[in-house]
């Protein structure tokens, strides 16, 4: 019987009649709701007809998460007065819950995507609901640009809605109504309870978070605010916290309070999570909670939200190849999401861990996810949709470049693409699995290599890292996972006997399909699965397995030890394992290794790793390793093939050539030795690399040729063409015209040092042209002064300088002049014991005005030479009064 006072209850309702106008007329719609108002459960029913209101209509949901899809399926039945499985189904990864007379479906983004794969028509739906469309997952991005290219080119009767309590409304309308038009933007009202806010930041600073790391000082207020709200309010309270990690540190330290405590995250088993879900029984209970518990479900009984201010989101560093979660500060977007939890059911209040000052500086919304994630699933769903460069697809934001082709340079290295970027049949098979492609590829290729029941019990195991207690030894954590009994080995065994299958093993078992539906949707939230060939299980040993498969999955992260724990991986990045190097110094807090297997220890003292899990913390040199399994090169070798090369390798290295037979893994060198008679190519190269590195200071540098090279680029600067540029930039653009031979005959720095850069530079010189043959009257080397003296001319300074003693120039009425008159010489004028006495460029000004103080300030100090009264009319000299006396 369907529960009418409670639907009645809902404040979406009277966004209904808007909402279904729009679906009538231009067939999309963005529906602004805010926490508690109905839309994730009264909508779909109302769509389709259930609640007594218009045709009936199939309607589809889709939920960012597992947890919120079950829990919106578990409601609205609920409100029909029915089981889940008849009227109201769901579908997530391992569990299908639907049969004949479903009308409304909740699954999950991935699965929707995957439907859409198979079925691009989505024959028999009639509504998508988008739901939570504000956390921008690239799942449900991905899965709206799809719906839209289905609406423009096969089914324009498809109907789309994209709801939520925050969001771009603008942007999203725009999106779905597309050249025609925005969409129609339909905003229900909100709640009638209050939430009030309390500001509770720390009283000390404490320390950013970074990576996954998060101040303990932080999480002890967290707990200590918890306990203020126990205090202060009533209700239950319901607690946000960044991660597992964090939740657990919290529960520690809420030990001994007068309330029940319960953890609510992803990795939950479902029956904790319901438990939640479905209100406590006359005990307080403080539920501390993820991110998960941010939209699309109310826990019942919370009056109280307690905000830690942090979300933990993926991030991918694309210049190593290294994906991870890390920590940041929440959105205000989702911080009105989390404090709306508080409202649902009767006024409450949110606790935010923070000052209403740092509020402001906070992010509007969150970043979404296609604009720092891994992209490598994305680019191939997009290459089997038959784009792959995305460039059709409607996007709210465009995926970067530089992580989009980083992507494709995966996908041709696995084969699931070809060299245009279309989807091969090994890459829909990939896809089809539901799983990274980078686990499907090792899926696929190890299951011949060591049997598809050990393939897919390590995949699972990748595909969902384990808990921090099995350890980092990817080995010792399958081990556990086999005699596991919590909740996280029942849902690895679930997920490997789903891949077994996928990848070929019907005797596997039946999938985990669940109740009234196939094996293909309850696949995967990306993905279903088709039967295809396998070997048998090879005998090789369980490390070795794991080593195989890990390595298969991530090539360029085998490692080669270098000593302390310390790796260096294929891609080129270092690699510390807990307690070596970098890793212990910053505290990481590594796992511990799983009981009885020796965790981070055996790790350390291998000689290779297949690196399946690692992060770059925040300042640090190396990678950390979370996750690996120990293999030996041939292993590294199989796996990483096409990473190996062999060659010559001549290079510029530690200052001298060097000349090797190189055998490589990627970055890896494996065995190397001396080149007798390289490349001459090879080598040339070589040497221009060191005179780009270390400078033309390699050559040998005589007065004659530092000034040579100063008069030339003198004349550049003067006169231009033809006069060459002969700075270092302009030298080695033209290296081969003008050191051509020596770089020929140079086979290591010291053949450098006897090149005499003089004679080559000359070759710089306009011969051609003729214009060479005035180089000594335009720049000369030397001017002769009045005294018979030939002096040197330095074009080291923005102007040439002509240092001469003040009496070798009596009589000489102009200052000298260069370039063919243009330049003046700068005159540096000398006291008779070489000494500056002036500086001029205007020889005769001086004479008249500056000679007479110089004359009082220096004749008296210098007796012996002369001082006459007339200088311009006087006559040089190089010696002293009596000398010329004496003459």
């Amino acid at each position: 019987m369907i529960r009418r006072d409670a639907l009645d209850q809902l404040p979406v309702r009277t966004a209904l009649p808007a909402l279904r106008a729009a679906l009538d007329g231009p067939g999309t719609a963005v529906l602004c709701a805010p926490p508690g108002t109905g839309k994730t459960t009264l909508v779909p029913l109302d769509l389709a007809g259930l609640c007594g209101e218009g045709p009936v209509r199939r309607v589809l949901v889709a939920e960012p998460r597992r947890i919120a899809a079950r829990a919106a399926a578990r409601r609205m039945a609920w409100l029909l007065g029915e089981r889940v499985g008849e009227q109201v189904g769901f579908t997530v990864r391992g569990e299908r819950r639907a049969g004949p007379r479903t009308t409304v479906e909740v699954v999950t983004t991935g699965v929707l995507l995957q439907r859409l794969q198979r079925d691009p028509e989505l024959a028999g739906v009639d509504v998508v609901v988008l739901d939570e469309c504000h956390e921008r997952h690239l799942d449900a991005d991905t899965s709206a640009a799809f719906l839209l290219d289905v609406r423009e080119t096969l089914r324009p009767e498809l109907r789309l809605v994209a709801a939520s309590a925050t969001t771009d409304a603008e942007g999203w309308a725009r999106l779905l109504g597309g050249p025609e038009g925005a969409a129609p933007v339909v905003e229900a009202a909100g709640v009638s309870h209050p939430v009030g806010v309390v500001w509770a930041p720390p009283e000390r600073p404490v320390r950013p978070a970074h990576g996954m790391r998060v101040d303990p000082a932080l999480l002890a207020h967290v707990a200590a605010v918890v306990r203020r709200a126990l205090r202060e309010q009533t209700g239950d309270v319901l607690c946000f916290l960044p991660g597992v990690g964090e939740i657990g540190r919290v529960a520690g330290e809420l030990a001994g309070v007068d309330a029940e405590v319960l953890q609510v995250h992803g990795r939950a088993p479902a029956e904790v999570q319901d438990a939640v879900l479905a209100g406590g029984s006359g005990v307080r209970r403080v539920v501390l909670a993820t991110s998960v518990a941010e939209s699309s479900l109310t826990v019942p009984g919370v009056r109280v939200v307690v905000d830690s201010g942090l979300a933990r989101v993926p991030r991918t560093d694309h210049a190593r190849g290294l994906s991870a979660l890390t920590t940041v500060r929440a959105s205000r977007a989702a911080g009105r999401q989390r404090a709306g939890r508080a409202g649902r059911e009767a006024p409450g209040v949110v606790y935010r861990c923070w000052s209403e000052g740092e509020d402001g500086r906070l992010p509007a919304f969150p970043d979404p996810e296609i604009k720092v994630a891994d992209l490598t699933a994305f680019a191939l769903q997009s290459a089997c949709w038959g784009d792959p460069t995305a460039g059709g697809l409607a996007l709210l934001d465009a995926p970067p470049a530089g992580a989009l082709a980083a992507a494709r340079e995966v996908l041709t290295a696995i084969g699931a693409v070809d060299g245009a970027g279309r989807a091969t049949g090994r890459g829909g098979r990939m896809a089809r699995i539901g799983l990274h492609p980078r686990l499907a590829r090792a899926l696929l290729d190890g299951a011949p290599e060591v049997g598809v029941r050990r393939a897919a019990e390590v995949v699972a195991l990748l595909s969902e890292e384990p808990p921090r207690a099995y350890g980092d030894d990817l080995a010792a954590a399958w081990r556990t996972a086999r005699r596991g009994g919590d909740a996280y080995a029942a849902r690895w065994r679930q997920e490997a006997r789903r891949l077994a299958s996928a990848a070929g093993e019907p005797s596997a078992g039946s999938g985990a399909g669940g109740r009234g539906g196939s094996a293909a949707d309850a696949g995967a939230d990306a993905g279903g699965g088709r039967t295809g060939g396998g070997g048998g299980a090879a005998a090789a040993s369980e490390d070795a397995v794991a080593g195989l498969i890990a390595a298969l999955a991530f090539p360029e992260r085998v490692a080669r030890a270098r000593g302390a724990g310390s790796f260096l991986m294929a891609s080129g990045t270092g690699a510390d394992v807990a307690g070596a190097g970098t890793g212990a110094q910053a505290g990481w807090g590594h796992r511990a290794g799983s009981a009885g297997d020796g965790g981070g220890s055996r790790l350390r003292d291998a000689g290779w790793l297949a690196v399946a899990v690692a992060d770059r913390p925040v300042a640090a040199v190396s990678a950390r390793v979370r996750l690996a399994a120990v293999i030996d090169e041939e292993t590294a070798c199989a796996a990483a093939r096409a990473l190996y090369s062999s060659g010559e390798e001549v290079r510029w290295s530690d200052g001298d050539v060097v000349a090797r037979s190189v055998t490589r893994l990627g970055a890896i060198e494996l065995a190397a030795r001396p080149l007798s008679a390289p490349d001459p190519g090879l080598l040339r190269d070589a040497v221009v690399s060191g005179l780009r590195r270390e400078g033309f200071g390699l050559l040998r540098w005589s007065a004659a040729a530092t000034s040579l090279r100063q008069r030339m680029a003198f004349l550049h600067r003067e006169l231009g063409a033809p006069w060459p540029d002969v700075s270092d930039a302009a030298l080695l653009e033209r290296v081969e015209e003008w050191l051509g031979v020596e770089l020929g005959r140079a086979r290591r720095r010291a053949d450098l040092a006897r090149v005499d850069a003089g004679q080559a530079l000359g070759r710089l010189l306009p011969w051609a042209s003729g214009d060479a043959a005035r180089f000594d009257e335009l720049a000369p080397e030397r001017i002769g002064v009045p005294s018979g003296s030939r002096v040197r001319v330095d074009y080291g300074g923005e102007q040439p300088v002509l240092a001469v003693k003040l009496q070798e120039l009596f009589g000489l009425q102009e200052s000298p002049r260069v370039a063919g008159g243009r330049v003046p010489v700068l005159v540096h004028l000398l006291s008779p014991a070489g000494r500056p006495a002036a500086v001029t460029a205007d020889l005769a000004s001086f004479w008249r005005d500056g000679y007479r103080s110089v004359r009082a300030e220096l004749r008296g100090r210098y007796p012996k030479h002369p001082w006459p009264e007339d200088p311009s009319a006087a006559e040089p000299t190089r010696h002293t009064s009596a000398r010329l006396k004496r003459g």
